[in-house]
């Protein structure tokens, strides 16, 4: 086996990749533009049952759904890449620790592990139950 380089991040701080490369911010799609795609769905969501209820052209309830059906589309890709920025600022960010947690997490057990630091426990594990 091969050790690892000793200055390498620990795999759980890893950069989240997209497209290839790391994730960056400020290439894609902000929370303003996804507030846009929600708003713009909604109305048209609401929008193409009353058409047809109104008694407009079919081509037109035909135009709305269509464009329902993209808007939800582009409106999930965003989404789904807002979650990969968030997950990577908190992967950034490091492991956090429970608020109510009295003893260590899985990720710290396996920190410690990949460190070589000995496991000196914070909790009450020792106790017989």
């Amino acid at each position: 086996m091969t050790e690892p380089l000793p200055d390498a991040a620990p795999p759980t701080k890893r950069g989240v990749e997209y497209k290839g490369a790391p994730l960056d911010g400020e290439r894609g799609p902000g929370l303003g533009c996804f507030r846009f795609q929600l708003i713009v769905l909604g109305i048209v969501v609401v929008l193409t049952p009353l058409s047809v209820v109104w008694n407009w052209p079919p081509g037109v309830s035909a135009v709305l759904l269509f464009v329902v059906l993209g808007l939800l589309l582009l409106t999930g890709q965003t989404i789904i890449f807002l979650l990969r920025l968030v997950a990577a600022d908190r992967r950034a960010a490091g492991r956090r620790r429970p608020l109510a947690s009295q003893t260590r997490t899985v990720g710290e057990l396996e920190d410690a592990d990949a460190t070589g630091t000995p496991d000196t426990g914070t909790g009450d594990e020792s106790s017989p139950s």
